[in-house]
């Protein structure tokens, strides 16, 4: 093992990778094809990962978050449409869902009202806006259950057929 980094903002990528304890060279025997100048680069966000590069760090360093952090800071198409997510106990994921749909459950007629002539007037975008709102906490939610699964499958707490 090389000599630890001291460097103070450390991106996802090196932590991740040191919470596995590998110098870079090790990792790079790890992900195969990643050169440890590659994963410098990456580190020290000189360029930023491919997508196929991210998903076996994801599975070698066993950080689900990874994907995530990927999709919402550094893929433009994430950034748009996919929810910040983390890691968080079970119990307070499956309490935020279902949280969320009651929530939704007391507004389903005013969005049955709202879309019912398939458009958003001034009137009715104010209640939209809100029942939208809802719907994307409960996005996030289900995206922090997906990471929470990953990880409970790499701890061995989940049997792998569940996919």
């Amino acid at each position: 093992m090389g000599k630890r980094s001291v460097k103070e903002n450390k991106n996802i990528y090196q932590t991740s990778r040191e919470a596995m304890d590998l110098s870079r060279e090790a990792a790079s025997e790890l992900l195969e094809f990643m050169s440890p100048e590659r994963i410098e680069k990456i580190e020290s966000e000189k360029a930023l990962p491919h997508p196929d590069e991210v998903l076996v760090m994801e599975e070698k360093y066993k950080n689900p978050e990874l994907c995530n952090y990927f999709c919402t800071h550094e893929c433009p198409i994430g950034m748009k449409y996919v929810p910040k997510a983390g890691l968080k106990d079970f119990s307070q994921v499956a309490l935020e869902i279902l949280n969320g749909i009651n929530q939704l459950s007391a507004e389903k007629d005013r969005l049955i009202a709202i879309a019912v002539d398939g458009r958003v007037n001034d009137f009715e975008r104010r209640d939209f806006d809100e029942i939208l709102e809802k719907l994307n906490s409960i996005d996030r939610s289900i995206q922090g259950l997906k990471i929470w699964v990953e990880h409970a499958k790499q701890a061995g707490k989940m049997d792998e057929a569940l996919d």
